[in-house]
């Protein structure tokens, strides 16, 4: 099947195309788009838990409007302070749509700079607060909940500093609160006189809430044109209500996305040129989190070094993202087009294009939770590690000894050699599984690049799609399908030996998960690998030694 558009181009069904041929029949006679627009539930599941509570992304481009000139005067009220930088102190979807502003414009004429600050690895903490000036610095605390365990330290942490710097009485002039109407964050802001608060719609859930304050307010301050961006936003929402689905790049897309994941073509296989890159995370997210439940999941991979076509399982599908005139990867990438695996290419032109994109794969994502039978709103499993965390920080023996499979590179007095460690744990794979590195170290471009390449080895050596994720980052967005898929991952941890102290100031009535950032990063961590075990899944958690890179290089060399 080759089905084209300017939206989205289907290349190469391959053999999908008798499961897609029938997803798409069911889609058209089962009603399923004029359902979704009429915001039916029963298109998900048949009982109503947290569904129709969470279907005001489908308005989002259009409601977005309404909102730009409150953004805008925002944004001008706050030139002339002398404001350099805009700091998002945010996770998951509070963050990762507002890291694809920040990262894929450039800063418009008198606008802020534009950081997103995701972590609490403690040495990414202290460079940021060495970097920041307090008196330049606008910090956007985002979350919908208003309790984010991050969040909450990040703002503690910074708060104090600002504290510090302007006296109690000013502080708060520092600072802009993102969140649903009546959260603990909203109080806390109106009592320490934040300098706005920016409620969101509590029917849009995080992972869809881009084109909302959530994503706006941020990308305003950047200096981004919202109509400029909401225009494309628009149009592809107006397409993505055809109810014939050829007709509909959002069905179209969606289609193929559970079609693909039902015949166990779940490997996600994106391929962006490097300006895009900042897609991948935000796609992860809303692909991983929504799917990945019930014991089903589609598995993203951003392909960093792509190979040749022989080199991927049946188990792939393709899609590649960018401009038309430019191959998303190296020479010989098209080569992939000759293959039986379904390939899907989008063209992504102009950076404002991103509006349209986001919704695109929004409805793609909703079309494919019903093909797949599953709710993709909700995040059942999420909960399991923050409570093995809060577990982990309140006992008195938190140390790497009691992680799951825990060893350490280069100590001789292991019973099992940490190679031989590796391979018993790499020879439990089995078809159709996926390798996920977890990654709780510093992150910088030297461990990127060193991470990127040990994927690239464990592929060749496997077999298997390799993802890389980096902690908490990743609790926010593939965590839930690592636990509520069918137990198809491989979690291999890789964790920091050396952390520094930073502290967790106890500032008065602001929540506090910890009292240092290394307390928190090892114990988020090592929650994970026991959410991970407690689920049946097969994890190897490796220590690496100061400096990490060392240690990532000696793991590679076991590979070799």
């Amino acid at each position: 099947m080759r089905t084209s558009r300017r939206d989205i181009q289907t290349v190469n069904s391959g053999r999908l195309e008798p499961e897609l041929l029938q997803s798409l029949t069911a889609l058209d006679k089962e009603g399923v788009v004029r359902r979704i627009w009429e915001k039916d539930w029963t298109v998900w599941k048949p009982a109503d838990r947290e569904i129709s509570s969470r279907l005001g992304w489908l308005s989002s481009p259009s409601a977005a409007a309404t909102i730009v000139p409150d953004l805008e005067a925002f944004v001008s009220s706050v030139r002339g302070l002398g404001l350099t930088r805009a700091v998002v102190l945010g996770m998951g979807g509070s963050s990762l749509a507002p890291e694809v502003y920040a990262r894929l414009f450039d800063s418009g004429r008198g606008a802020l700079e534009l950081e997103i600050l995701d972590t609490t690895e403690p040495a990414t903490v202290a460079a940021a607060a060495a970097r920041l000036d307090p008196e330049k610095t606008l910090f956007l605390v985002s979350s919908k909940s208003g309790t984010t365990a991050e969040v909450m330290a990040l703002l503690s942490f910074f708060y104090d500093r600002v504290l510090g710097a302007f006296g109690a009485g000013h502080a708060g002039s520092r600072f802009v609160a993102i969140t649903d109407p009546g959260t603990p964050l909203e109080s806390l802001a109106r009592e320490r006189g934040f300098r706005r608060v920016f409620r969101g719609q509590p029917d849009i859930g995080g992972r869809y809430s881009a084109l909302s304050v959530f994503g706006l307010l941020p990308a305003a301050l950047k200096g981004i044109d919202l109509g400029r961006l909401l225009a494309p936003a628009q149009a592809m929402a107006a397409s993505c209500r055809s109810e014939s689905v050829v007709g509909n790049p959002g069905a179209m897309l969606g289609a193929v996305l559970g079609a693909a994941a039902l015949k166990g073509m779940d490997k996600l296989t994106i391929f962006l040129p490097p300006r895009l890159k900042p897609l991948a995370g935000w796609l992860e997210q809303l692909v991983a989190e929504s799917t990945g439940k019930e014991g089903r999941g589609i598995v993203p991979i951003l392909e960093d070094r792509p190979g040749p076509p022989e080199g991927y399982g049946e188990d792939r599908l393709l899609v590649e993202i960018g401009p038309a005139r430019e191959p998303a990867s190296k020479p010989g990438h098209h080569a992939l087009e000759r293959s039986t695996l379904p390939l899907v290419r989008i063209p992504f032109e102009d950076p404002y294009d991103l509006g349209g994109h986001f919704f695109l794969w929004e409805f793609a994502t909703a079309v494919a939770g019903r093909i797949l039978a599953i709710n993709p709103f909700d995040q059942p499993d999420v909960e399991s590690t923050k409570k093995k965390t809060r577990e982990v920080l309140a006992s008195p023996a938190a140390d790497l000894s009691s992680f799951v499979g825990g060893l350490r590179i280069g100590r001789p007095d292991l019973a099992e050699s940490p190679y031989d460690a590796v391979t018993r744990f790499l020879a439990s794979r089995r078809d159709g599984d996926y390798l996920a590195m977890l990654a709780f170290l510093p992150r910088g471009a030297a461990v990127d690049g060193l991470l990127s390449g040990l994927a690239a080895s464990l592929r060749l050596k496997t077999g298997l799609s390799v993802s890389v994720g980096f902690g908490p980052r990743y609790l926010h967005s593939t965590g839930q399908l690592h636990k509520g898929d069918g137990n198809r991952g491989l979690f291999l941890m890789l964790v920091a030996a050396g952390l520094p102290m930073v502290g967790i100031p106890a500032v008065p009535g602001f929540p506090r998960p910890a009292s240092d950032f290394g307390a928190l990063f090892r114990a988020q961590a090592r929650g994970d690998a026991l959410a991970l075990a407690e689920r049946g899944r097969r994890v190897l958690t490796v220590e690496l030694a100061s400096p990490v890179e060392a240690g990532i290089a000696s793991l590679s060399s076991f590979l070799l």
